[in-house]
């Protein structure tokens, strides 16, 4: 895995801060093979924890988002400007890169 001690505590705390405690992380893609060189973090965040009651399924679309972009902008802000994918896992998520990311990817803890 290619990030350091310091990077992988920073999107813990960044997922945390943005998702609230139990917010699990997987990094996939190409920073989790040792032989390549650079690349960008590729990150599944899975949530935990109730939702947002009766929500309509577009403010719950609009609250993920923001909160996906306060994980980024908590991350920028601790690694410098670089580039950060996020997908942010649902409940029976069944896109194929959500698959992806929990049998290639490994969890951050």
């Amino acid at each position: 895995m290619r990030l350091s001690t310091d990077q992988i505590q920073a999107i813990r705390q960044a997922a945390t801060a943005a998702f609230g405690e139990g917010a699990a992380v997987w990094l996939f893609g190409s920073r989790v093979n040792d032989s390549k060189k650079g690349g960008d973090i590729d990150l599944l965040v899975c949530p935990q924890g109730p939702t947002a009651g009766h929500a309509t399924d577009s403010s719950k679309s609009q609250q993920t988002f923001m909160q996906k972009i306060k994980m980024l902008n908590l991350l920028e802000r601790a690694l410098g400007e670089r580039k950060i994918d996020i997908v942010v896992e649902h409940p029976q998520d069944q896109r194929p890169i959500v698959e992806v990311a929990h049998t290639t990817g490994i969890r951050l803890q």
